[in-house]
């Protein structure tokens, strides 16, 4: 039998032994809780989308996007991871919490509102048609009863349903951007609409004088923004913060002219 002494020491050590592991246990927590802000933020893209964001052979990415981002975090103090994700993957992942946020000319609408925290607008964006050069199409609405490249889960997308109804037989949905363009430049669909960035530059690769855009003042100006998840109000306070400071100091200036020249 254990001395009344023996017994009060025991149940010290196990006091402070329990002490030590609720104070580990909470230090832990507020690492893993702080891993989007004050750690390396994981920031998901879909690099399938030039100029804004592209993966090259050796699996570097580039764009406008990336170098946007990479700007904003080294002005906002934190450090960034950007991975390829695929659009969808990104999006879900970013909801999710697997990402802490996406960059990917991530046009800013009230139904994405709902379910992502935006950051400040970044880019002012807006439709165009591309379509051969030959084609007497002169607005959205000569695209009836033609085959009409989307990518899934884009504004693309969305105006095009708006205009012609989501059951329309014409509209085909792609992963990306450049799948539609590659299969408007063999024929397979007869227009495409995306963003004006991504059409622009992809007219500079095209052959020359076999394509040409269309603008339709029906389409209503667009702002990309950086999404991160729903309530995470310190990292998006960090990004904003970035991204003022990048504006202020002519790094968003430089960054932008890069990519698609002079500012307006």
């Amino acid at each position: 039998m254990q001395s009344q002494g023996g017994s009060n020491m025991k149940k010290l050590g196990v006091l402070i032994l329990s002490l030590v592991f609720l104070c580990s246990f909470a230090l832990t927590g507020c690492a893993k809780n702080n891993a989007g802000a004050g750690g390396i933020v994981k920031v998901g893209t879909d690099a399938a989308y030039p100029p804004f964001e592209k993966q090259e052979g050796d699996g570097k990415l580039t764009g406008f996007d990336i170098e946007l981002m990479n700007a904003i975090a080294k002005a906002g103090g934190f450090e960034v991871d950007i991975q390829h994700a695929g659009w969808d993957p990104m999006l879900d992942a970013v909801k999710n919490g697997k990402l802490d946020a996406g960059i990917s000319a991530i046009s800013i609408t009230d139904d994405r509102k709902k379910v992502y925290d935006f950051s400040d607008p970044y880019f002012d964006a807006k439709q165009l048609i591309l379509v051969p050069a030959n084609s007497n199409v002169q607005s959205l609405k000569d695209l009836k009863g033609k085959r009409i490249g989307v990518q899934t889960g884009t504004t693309g997308e969305i105006v095009v349903q708006k205009a012609f109804g989501k059951t329309y037989q014409g509209i085909k949905g792609y992963d990306d951007t450049p799948a539609a363009i590659d299969d408007l430049a063999n024929g397979r669909v007869d227009a495409v609409v995306a963003d004006n960035g991504v059409v622009l530059e992809y007219l500079k690769k095209l052959p020359a004088g076999k394509f040409k855009k269309v603008e339709d003042q029906s389409f209503e100006p667009e702002q990309y923004g950086i999404i991160v998840k729903k309530g995470n109000k310190e990292l998006l306070k960090k990004i904003n913060d970035g991204l003022k400071k990048i504006r202020e100091n002519g790094t968003y200036k430089k960054i932008y002219e890069k990519y698609f020249g002079p500012m307006q």
